[in-house]
């Protein structure tokens, strides 16, 4: 998703009254699904957009988004594998992002 259509995305759910979380690559490394800058936008009512991973960490993020609508502040969270997370929530490319989260 690209800004511009981040940006119409965002304007249309906050004219429905909904508030908005978006979540940002904001560094990348080794292998990964998205590159620095990919967006997955969250809304108050659970709408969603875009992408952080192709799908591997966005329910992950939702979550951490929800919690940022309901508590304010932003969170950086990182996504990665290692064989002790090897069934939890990561990236099965094998490479690591970080992942800024915050109203927007």
């Amino acid at each position: 998703m690209d800004l511009a259509e981040a940006l119409r995305t965002r304007q249309a759910w906050l004219a429905e009254g909904k508030e908005v979380a978006a979540a940002t690559v904001v560094s990348a490394r080794g292998s990964t699904p998205r590159p620095v800058g990919a967006r997955f936008l969250v809304s108050s009512e659970g709408d969603t957009a875009g992408s952080v991973s192709g799908g591997c960490v966005e329910s992950d993020v939702m979550l951490h988004a929800r919690a940022v609508l309901e508590e304010g502040g932003p969170v950086v969270v990182e996504y990665g594998i290692s064989d002790e997370e090897a069934f939890g929530v990561g990236l099965a490319c094998g490479g690591t992002i970080r992942v800024l989260v915050d109203r927007w």
